[in-house]
């Protein structure tokens, strides 16, 4: 399946991964209050046109052997750009490539979708007052910081055109979304919250963690 064009055009797989990926992101982003549909579209593009690709149409494949005159053939292996981007310049065999590529992906959306689900579970623990322990007791948006680091992991396994063009702008969005609901709690809960913000960086899981060690 790897090495041939056969891994293209399975519209169901495709279908599938869509339904899939959309369940997992509404249902454990849903907070109690209303979705923000600005950062809900957003997401709903990147993943449509993440798996549109990746099972569907190479499209940015095609753009690149159009644009560059170098002749990428599209299978499973090509697909995973940087690999084969290393594999061009001679750095490192396409198949070490890829599975290095996929190691380094499958642990960040790993990390990713614990930020995602135990957040959700948090925050409905505390559907009133402030979350201040667990997750939240490392950083003020772990489902953010999960969804930026799903989104990470799937760039770095499978960049195309559109998501990479996308994923600033998520970025963005998701940043100006948490300062929005940061100043939400501090109108709400005031100097609790204040001293939370104090304590607690935004997304830096890593500064949290050495300080705590």
């Amino acid at each position: 399946m790897f090495h041939d064009s056969s891994w293209y055009g399975n519209w169901g797989v495709v279908i599938a991964s869509i339904i899939l990926a959309t369940f997992i992101y509404t249902v454990f982003l849903a907070k109690p209050k209303r979705i923000n549909w600005a950062s809900y579209g957003l997401t709903e593009a990147f993943i449509i046109s993440l798996f549109t690709e990746m099972f569907g149409i190479p499209l940015t494949i095609y753009i690149i052997t159009s644009l560059f005159k170098i002749d990428i053939p599209a299978n499973g292996l090509t697909g995973h750009l940087l690999a084969t981007a290393m594999a061009y310049m001679g750095l490192i065999d396409l198949e070490v490539g890829v599975a290095i590529v996929m190691a380094m992906s499958i642990i960040i959306i790993g990390i990713g979708l614990l930020l995602l689900i135990g957040g959700w579970y948090q925050v409905y623990q505390y559907r009133e007052g402030v979350a201040t322990t667990g997750l939240y007791g490392l950083v003020r948006h772990p489902q953010y910081l999960g969804i930026i680091m799903i989104m990470t992991g799937f760039i770095i396994q499978w960049p195309t055109i559109p998501t990479l063009i996308m994923y600033p702008i998520l970025l963005y969005v998701y940043h100006r979304q948490a300062i929005k609901e940061e100043r939400y709690m501090v109108s709400k809960y005031g100097e609790i919250y204040r001293r939370y913000m104090m304590n607690t960086p935004r997304y830096n899981l890593l500064k949290k963690l050495f300080r705590l060690s």
